[in-house]
Order: structure tokens, then C-alpha cells, then sequence
């Protein structure tokens, strides 16, 4: 039987849209898409796809910017030139990387959560070839940013990364995303998030360098707090030693 997030997003999209890999959506149906996937990640917050959905129908213009910055830099010209995955295929290498790199930190997040970074769903609603490359991108490089801010999977550290995300990238479902995951907070975890999680993201976010134009895949083999040095990264401090101090 389908859920009925599964139901709500049925009646939004045309049957071309639910049955090809990509497609070009109208205006109106991408509104449509758009209402649908945010109905239904608000009933079922887990379903990536309708997530997926909302950033993709609402994220073009955020898209095009970090194309445009993707163009501007050199490294970024080689990532979309190469236009790398993030997929066990090509990332099996970080596995073989000494302790205390960049590679050995995201071997060991991976499999201490037994994630696979297989598990992404695909990219179905961008106009251009270029476009859906950069969103899946941005969708790929998410445990790579998990790595290097030093942010739990739970539900306070996913948002946390929500806002780094918003201040990198803009993305309207992003800050969709922190207030959706807010409202779930308790009333301690929320007072934590706002004193603590939330100041430092959004100063974090902002003095990263463009973690977009980044070639991680290539830094695999460099020391975890040298990649960190060179990219502005500032890992989120422990809640717990900050109210001790």
C-alpha cells in the first residue's frame, strides 16, 4: 500500500514525470512538483526523494550561481570537465588512506554509519546536462561536508549543515529544511541549536571558502586538519566543553 506522502506526490505530477529519469517541467508543473514534495516531506521527513524533488523544482537560479562560480574557478572548470561521482566505484580509494587524512576520516564516517555513498537518488528535474552534474554534486559532496565540519547524522547536525549548505549555495529547500527540522526539536534541543549549533553555522558557512569548486576526490591523501586550514573550515565545536567553559 502506498504512504500517503507517496499518494500526495502521485496526484502532482504527470505520469511522464514519475516514469523518466529526467524530464523538463513546465512552469506549472514545476509548482506543482514543488507543492507536492513539500506536502509530502513534511508528512514523511525521511523521504529523500521528495527532499530531492523540492531542492531540484525551487534551485535553479541557486544552481546557475554555482555553475557561473564553477566556470570562474580552476578547479571548479576541472570538476566539470571531469564531472566526478561520488560513488563507491570511484571513492574506494579514500578506504586506503592513512590514518588522520581526509580519505581515512570519510572511509571511517562512512562505515561506522554503514552508509553507501550509492544511495543518492538521482537527479530528475534540471533543464541542462550542466545543471543536473551540479546538483548532483551538490547532493553527492553532502558526507564529504559531514566529514570536514565534524557534524553528526542526527537530527541537530543535519540541520546544522542545513544552514552551512543555505550560506554556500543558497538553496531555498535548504532553509526549508531548518525550519522543517527546528520544528521537531525538542525544547532542549532547540535551545541548543539556536545557542550553540546555529551561531556557529552560520558563521562557518560563511568563511569557507566555495566548497563547490572543491576536487575533494583529490585530497583523499592530505591530512585532515591541512585540507581544513586551506578550505576555512571551522568544525563545530563540542556543545558540551562550550557550556563547561
Amino acid at each position: 500500500m502506498k504512504r500517503l506522502s507517496d499518494h500526495c506526490l502521485t496526484m502532482w505530477l504527470p505520469c511522464s514525470v514519475m516514469l523518466a529519469a529526467r524530464v523538463n517541467l513546465k512552469g506549472w508543473q514545476q509548482a506543482a512538483v514543488a507543492v507536492g514534495s513539500a506536502f509530502g516531506a513534511l508528512l514523511d521527513p525521511k523521504r529523500a526523494d521528495l527532499i530531492a524533488a523540492l531542492g531540484e523544482t525551487t534551485g535553479k537560479p541557486a544552481f546557475e550561481r554555482v555553475l557561473q562560480r564553477m566556470k570562474n574557478s580552476a578547479e571548479g572548470r576541472e570538476i566539470l570537465l571531469e564531472r566526478p561521482r561520488v560513488i563507491s566505484t570511484r571513492v574506494s580509494h579514500a578506504w586506503d588512506m592513512p590514518e588522520n587524512t581526509f580519505g581515512a576520516a570519510y572511509a571511517q564516517f562512512m562505515g561506522s554509519r554503514n552508509f553507501s555513498p550509492d544511495d543518492r537518488p538521482p537527479v530528475r528535474f534540471m533543464e541542462t546536462d550542466d545543471l543536473a552534474f551540479v546538483a548532483t554534486r551538490a547532493r553527492e559532496v553532502h558526507d564529504f561536508w559531514h566529514v570536514l565540519f565534524g557534524l553528526p547524522t542526527n537530527l541537530i547536525g543535519e540541520t546544522a549543515l542545513k544552514v552551512i549548505e543555505f550560506e554556500q549555495i543558497f538553496l531555498p529547500m535548504c532553509m526549508l529544511s531548518v525550519v522543517g527540522g527546528s520544528a521537531r526539536f525538542s525544547e532542549k534541543q532547540r535551545r541548543l541549536f539556536f545557542q550553540h549549533y546555529f551561531p556557529w553555522a552560520t558563521k562557518a558557512g560563511v568563511k569557507a571558502t566555495d566548497l563547490m569548486s572543491v576536487y575533494y576526490e583529490k585530497h583523499f591523501h592530505e591530512d585532515l586538519e591541512e585540507v581544513r586550514r586551506n578550505w576555512g573550515i571551522v568544525p563545530c565545536p563540542d556543545p558540551k566543553a562550550t557550556n563547561s567553559a
